[in-house]
């Protein structure tokens, strides 16, 4: 079988604010034959995305290919001239990226934007673009396909959008797609669907993929192979069986213990009679104009009710579009609810922030998905760690910069990355730095939206045992909105599912294996296996099948 890729002894070096240069990718070489799958995996900050950007000739600001060769199809995409690389992306090599939100043009429709590269190449006609386009939306199951397009950026789901940037990478035909961590944002039960789809849409077009991920389990469903990085070198290569079943390096046997299931601390805390510190009553909120009833043409959340004590956690899981984040942003009030009461520390909150003291701000801290949309890109992390010390505690000079060392080392960072801006730092820390963030305002609520999505496995593990630690030492609740319930398990003392906007299932501590409503029953049975033949094996299930036909 013929090579498509062929990377030999590949270097990239970066360079820091001060001029300082680091080879952050040292000797590394690889391939990937016509129709594989390789999956790149490894901590934040190992080169899996560095490695997969130079594959479209591309790489940071501040870093450069300094050694080797990147052959695509024959092509050295290091040597080959901007203009040559411009008329490849798209057609030759396609990207889809970790944050589909950063890739969105928000004030564009969506149609427009995925059929724009069929347009810049001349592919194809406009209205033969669309018509691609409409039947790579059902291949991805993306709901109303026929009219989905026509909708903005912002009028979507983050799990949708991240769907349909997969949609723009397919339609110009690439012989290669990079995959950044596409599902990371994508709950279990539509991971499932794309994961499908990816499968399916890759082998029928005979097309080649980079799989950028620290998932594991979702690796073993997708990728041929799989390449072990750390530090910028390879650690270990072999076939997905091989490898899950006979790991050698101690390195990738850590990614693989980091996997097990993680066993949530029982606590036995008697609350009957204790005040909550969180107190959610019938909260409606949408988006859209105001009915006549007051309610918004959309209501995203229908009268969801909940509540969270002191040093408690409450996990908010279910299907993108659920209403689990404008949940978040209702109860934050960055999107005001339409109805409903939130009552917090025993006062009742405005609907809107702006309507709340500094202090509630404080108490009560958001900290989102996305970490690409949510720092601000023209800042440093000093800036942006120093901003609410001073907004909420007046702190200056050597007081600030003390702490701001102390917020690093909290999330695990070193100091050194104060200096630096967030487009210099891996996916994975800059969501730590949007969690050290809030953890500047010294909060007493964090509402934590899909936070360890963008994180590997063995820093997703090490934050979580840092937010238990946090959460001993100065007596911090959460609220765990995610896909993932192995993070919820290991950390929340109940979970609420969410579909279609209302809650239709609180599940206590000792029930959490044993859901009773149909949809809370797909969403545990949908978590992927270590186990290759699992996505397969669950398509022919028919007990799954049934569960889908039933669930609401």
């Amino acid at each position: 079988m013929a090579n498509l890729v062929e990377i030999r002894d590949l270097k990239v070096q970066a360079t820091t604010d001060s001029g300082r240069k680091i080879e952050i990718i040292k000797d590394v070489s690889l391939d990937i034959a016509d129709g594989e799958i390789v999956a790149l995996i490894g901590e934040s900050g190992s080169g899996k995305t560095t490695i997969a950007l130079t594959l479209m000739g591309h790489t940071r600001p501040g870093c450069r290919i300094t050694g080797g060769t990147v052959r695509v199809g024959g092509k050295d995409m290091a040597a080959l001239s901007e203009k040559e690389r411009a008329r490849i992306r798209g057609t030759e090599v396609a990207y889809v990226p970790q944050s589909a939100a950063a890739a969105f043009n928000p004030a564009i429709k969506i149609m427009d934007q995925v059929v724009e590269i069929t347009q810049i190449h001349g592919l194809m006609s406009k209205d033969a673009a669309q018509v691609r386009a409409v039947e790579l939306f059902k291949a991805l199951s993306l709901p109303n396909p026929e009219t989905i397009g026509s909708r903005y950026p912002h009028q979507v789901s983050g799990g949708q959008l991240q769907r349909l940037s997969a949609a723009m990478a397919l339609i110009g035909g690439p012989k290669l797609v990079i995959f950044d961590e596409p599902t990371t944002a994508l709950d279990v039960t539509t991971q499932i669907e794309v994961l499908r789809a990816f499968k399916s849409v890759m082998r029928k077009d005979g097309i080649s993929g980079v799989y950028v991920s620290h998932d594991l389990a979702v690796v073993a469903q997708i990728a041929d192979r799989i390449v072990v990085l750390k530090g910028g070198e390879v650690q270990e290569t072999g076939t997905t069986e091989a490898l899950l079943a006979d790991a050698q390096h101690p390195y990738t046997r850590e990614l693989l213990s980091a996997f097990e299931p993680k066993q949530r601390a029982a606590r036995t805390q008697d609350r009957e009679g204790v005040k909550p510190l969180l107190e959610i009553e019938d909260l409606v909120a949408g988006y859209g104009e105001r009915q006549a009833d007051g309610l918004p043409l959309v209501k995203a959340v229908q009268s969801v009710s909940l509540m969270v004590h002191n040093g408690r956690n409450l996990g908010i899981i279910g299907e993108s579009g659920c209403g689990k984040s404008t949940l978040a942003r209702s109860i934050a009030g960055i999107l005001p609810s339409a109805a409903g009461h939130i009552i917090f520390n025993g006062r009742e909150l405005g609907r809107h922030a702006r309507e709340r003291s500094r202090d509630q701000l404080r108490e009560m801290q958001i900290v989102f998905q996305s970490a690409d949309t949510a720092l601000n890109p023209a800042k440093s992390i000093e800036d942006i760690l120093g901003r609410p010390l001073t907004f909420y505690h007046g702190m200056k000079g050597k007081a600030r910069d003390a702490r701001i060392d102390q917020l690093l080392d909290m999330v695990h960072l070193p100091k050194g990355l104060r200096h630096r801006r967030p487009s210099e730092l891996s996916g994975g820390q800059k969501q730590r730095i949007n969690f050290a963030r809030a953890l500047a305002a010294e909060p007493k609520l964090i509402l934590c939206d899909e936070i360890t999505s963008a994180l590997d496995t063995v820093v997703a593990a090490a934050i979580i045992d840092l937010l238990k630690e946090l959460q001993r030492e100065l007596g911090l609740s959460y609220i765990f909105i995610s896909h993932d319930l192995s993070v919820v398990e290991a950390i929340c003392d109940e979970v609420v599912v969410m579909y279609r906007g209302e809650k239709v299932e609180q599940i206590a501590p000792q029930s959490l294996s044993r859901p009773q409503h149909p949809y809370s029953k797909l969403l545990f049975s949908s978590v992927p296996k270590l186990d290759p033949t699992w996505l397969d094996g669950l398509v022919q299930d028919p007990e799954l099948v049934k569960a889908y036909q039933v669930a609401p």
